[in-house]
């Protein structure tokens, strides 16, 4: 929109631009900033305004946009003004993601282009490489504490191999997804330094306090986030003497986004990696980008701000680049990070759905469907241009961030339902088989999360232990089940590397004096290429899991009404071990599937006539597009076996 005040600034800033900027051709590059720049000076403002150098911080900002649109490689531009035209691309059903860390996967990322075959063969398109920027040899954080934003760890490769690898994944149309941790740096960043050695410049960039005065108030409020390992918020640096925000690990220390510099700098960083070749970036702790005194210094206005304004300078300059916000947060806030009050996503275009992830695992355990049901019939809708992430496991811990009024609902009490659920998922309960650990316990609260590979949370594990042939049937079952909710629910599955071949538990890394004390590197894996090769061996779980997710990754490519444009209705029926939704095809009147999923170890039966009159399938002709096959039916009721499920339709096409 046209606005005097926002656009007489805007021809200053051009006019002050550095020659050799003005000198090149930037006509997509103006067209873009003339279109956003009122918003981007609207968001700047509300944020930084009262400064008197708002205009000369406004001029570095443009200038960084300008400079690495410059830089950006023609084949990536194509590809921007392919994805404006195409602006849904990412909704549709032909995307299947898989996260991994590329040194446990395949070594280091020269490894990863020669094992792009096989998640080629796997039907994985989108492919979500965990942190591989440099950081330290132990505080690492998993990679999420960095101490150079700016180039690949040397244990994982190089930039050029970086390069040659999103060039490969282009070639094969494979997705690349890259971390930028936007919360914190490592206190081993040259900022941090820089801090340490006394200039105001760099001590600006963080919350750095000469007492404990602020850090007591702001601790008044404020959760800790790995009270096991991490107890409080603040740290003190001796160097310095002083008291350092450190929400995550005394190590990783965090940024200061009421200062306009450091903004700029992680603006700067996020086009850097966009020039990389990502097409999709994953921004870290989003929920914790501002920091205010009595609040829980999460999920403020202000850090909505932040993330509208990387939206739009992103929007300048690399406009085909996609934001995921990594925000494991409450239902009622996570559609937040979407941006509210639109329909394009104003934020992020992508969004972990934590809640649906840790609704899954309820329903496992109580195998029942109360608290899946109440929890997503409460999930509030997303808009109508972003989509979510769905999973089943990731490389963190599971958190049980479901709504205590959704528990209370369907009738548990919040704190001994949880209590059930960690000690029936870390095999305390007498009939679980689950083999997790607990993880950021506290004491205080009772609070814990749980670790383990999915494989060795369904029982696989203890199965194989026992030669248990049933119990290994129904954990591959399990396995399935799982991912066919993922797969059809409206969104981008995302799969994590080595549940395709059912890996489990090594128990072995606990011995790592760098990672013994973080329960989370049991599930993050190095591949054992051998066993995966047990997957051209049939009847191993090796292959029928893979191939049978292999077989769902196919036939959820071709079902249109698995895309994601919020056509998912969900089905309320009278067994409480079911999960049932319907998802139309956008595109096709009355070409709808039915997805039933049942958790319980025994046979359960669904009538059709009980799930409203929006529901009209022809028994006769139901065909369960998953098998191909005719599901069992015993009279006008469809039967659905043990820990199994059906992606239903009635079309003849």
């Amino acid at each position: 929109m046209y606005e005097q005040i926002s656009h007489s600034m805007l021809n200053r800033i051009l006019d002050e631009l550095k020659p050799e900027i003005r000198a090149r051709d930037l006509r997509h590059f103006y067209t873009r900033l003339g279109a956003n720049f009122y918003a981007i000076y609207s968001l700047f403002y509300q944020l930084y305004g009262k400064r008197e150098d708002i205009e000369r911080q406004m001029v570095r900002l443009v200038e960084v946009m300008a400079i690495n649109y410059l830089r950006r490689d023609k084949a990536l531009k194509k590809l921007d003004i392919e994805r404006e035209r195409n602006h849904n691309w990412f909704l549709s059903q032909e995307w299947v993601g898989m996260a991994l860390y590329s040194d446990g996967f395949a070594g280091n990322l020269q490894g990863m282009r020669g094992r792009l075959s096989y998640l080629q063969e796997l039907g994985v398109n989108m492919v979500h490489v965990m942190p591989i920027l440099q950081c330290p040899q132990g505080a690492s954080d998993g990679g999420y504490a960095v101490s150079n934003f700016r180039d690949v760890d040397e244990r994982i490769g190089t930039l050029d191999d970086l390069r040659a690898l999103s060039s490969d994944m282009r070639r094969r149309n494979i997705l690349l997804t890259l971390d930028v941790v936007v919360n914190h740096t490592s206190d081993e960043h040259d900022w941090a330094a820089r801090a340490r050695a006394g200039e105001k410049k760099y001590q600006d960039y963080y919350y750095i306090f000469d007492n404990r005065d602020i850090p007591d108030m702001f601790e008044e409020t404020m959760p800790e986030i790995f009270p096991e390992t991490s107890p409080g918020n603040f740290t003190l640096n001796e160097t310095m003497d002083k008291w350092v925000m450190t929400v995550f690990n005394n190590y990783q220390w965090d940024l200061n986004y009421s200062n306009p510099a450091v903004f700029i700098e992680m603006i700067d960083i996020i086009l850097f990696w966009a020039n990389q070749g990502a097409d999709i970036l994953r921004l870290d702790a989003v929920a914790f980008l501002w920091k205010k005194i009595g609040t829980l210094c999460q999920n403020e206005r202000e850090a909505h701000l932040i993330l509208q304004m990387m939206k739009d300078c992103c929007q300048v300059t690399a406009p085909g680049v996609l934001f995921i916000a990594e925000a494991i947060v409450a239902p009622v806030e996570i559609t937040k990070y979407f941006g509210e009050d639109a329909v394009i996503a104003k934020e992020c275009e992508i969004a972990y759905n934590a809640t649906f992830m840790a609704l899954l695992w309820d329903a496992m355990a109580t195998k029942n469907a109360k608290l899946l049901n109440q929890g997503i019939l409460n999930l509030p809708s997303k808009l109508d241009r972003a989509t979510w992430l769905n999973y089943v496991r990731c490389h963190d811990d599971i958190g049980l961030g479901f709504d205590d009024a959704d528990i209370v609902q369907v009738g548990y009490e919040p704190f001994s339902h949880r209590r059930f659920l960690v000690d029936y998922f870390t095999g305390k309960f007498d009939e679980s088989t689950a083999r997790g650990q607990p993880f950021g316990q506290n004491e205080r609260t009772g609070d814990a999360r749980i670790s383990g590979e999915l494989a060795s949370l369904v029982g696989l594990e203890v199965a194989l232990e026992q030669g248990d042939q049933e119990g290994i049937d129904h954990s591959i079952n399990l396995i399935l089940l799982l991912h066919s909710m993922v797969m059809s629910f409206g969104g981008i599955p995302l799969l994590y590397y080595g549940d395709e071949i059912g890996t489990l538990n090594n128990y072995a890394i606990m011995q790592d004096e760098n990672k013994g004390g973080d329960s989370r590197w049991i599930h993050r894996p190095v591949i054992d290429w051998e066993r995966a090769d047990m997957r051209y061996k049939r009847g191993t779980p090796e292959q029928r899991i893979f191939d049978g997710l292999k077989k769902m990754i196919s036939v959820r490519k071709c079902i249109p009404a698995f895309a994601d444009y919020n056509n998912r209705d969900l089905l309320q029926t009278e067994n409480i071990h079911l999960f049932a939704f319907m998802r139309s095809n956008p595109f096709q009147l009355g070409d709808n599937v039915l997805v039933v999923g049942n958790f319980d170890a025994s046979p359960q039966s669904l009538t059709l006539g009980e799930l409203g009159k929006n529901v009209s399938f022809e028994l006769g002709r139901l065909r369960d597009l998953y098998s191909g096959e005719s599901p069992q039916l015993f009279k006008d009721q469809l039967v659905i076996p043990a820990y199994s499920f059906y992606w239903l339709s009635d079309s003849m096409t």
